[in-house]
């Protein structure tokens, strides 16, 4: 899959300019399919060019001009015709810290623990993120509230996905932890020495 998709999905939220779309991504979408500012500005350019989606300028006072891109009726009809195809295979993980964890037999405890400590931090803080954008999206309603009621459900759901990534990695880590404090050698116990 191309980032369009992503890009197309990501507008059907409503107009944006393309450093608002940085931000959904960064919010929402980088859990599962992450994308620079570049790349973002790039494929803006190609789908406008394309037809799929339209750009409009915006003056603004005491800034300059900005861009803003919406969904055409033919973006909105490949995107659907997308969203009905066939995945073609599941997800492959790609992460370098695994291999670290694979290679991790030949490191000492403490670069280990550190290692997975900065892991843990990491999906805390994008689980204090999602779980802020998942109460404004519930605005206080329930989730089965929202999910029975909204417009669209397609980003809490993918939201969930993100925070179920999260904390299952915290767990992780978490186990990851206690074996290692588990196979750390006995510190000998010191005694009192008599004088």
């Amino acid at each position: 899959m191309s980032l369009k998709y992503a890009v197309l999905a990501a507008l059907l939220e409503g107009e944006a300019s393309g450093y608002e779309l940085s931000k959904v991504f960064d919010v929402s979408l980088a859990n599962f399919w992450p994308a620079t500012p570049q790349q973002l500005y790039r494929e803006l350019d190609r789908l406008a060019g394309d037809g799929l989606i339209e750009a409009r300028t915006v003056p603004q006072e005491r800034r300059p001009t900005k861009r803003v891109f919406s969904l055409t009726q033919a973006g909105r009809e490949q995107l659907s015709a997308f969203a009905t195809e066939p995945t073609r295979r599941p997800a492959a993980l790609r992460d370098e810290f695994l291999i670290k964890m694979q290679a991790m037999d030949g490191v000492g405890p403490e670069e280990v623990r550190a290692l997975v400590e900065e892991r843990r931090s990491w999906a805390l803080g994008k689980l204090a993120r999602y779980e802020r954008v998942r109460e404004g999206l519930l605005d206080g309603r329930t989730e089965e509230e929202y999910l029975r009621g909204a417009d669209r459900v397609g980003p809490y759901l993918t939201l969930a996905a993100g925070i179920t990534y999260e904390q299952e990695s915290v767990r992780w880590c978490e186990r990851v932890l206690t074996v290692l404090e588990r196979r750390a050698p006995a510190r000998p116990a010191r005694h009192a020495t008599a004088d």
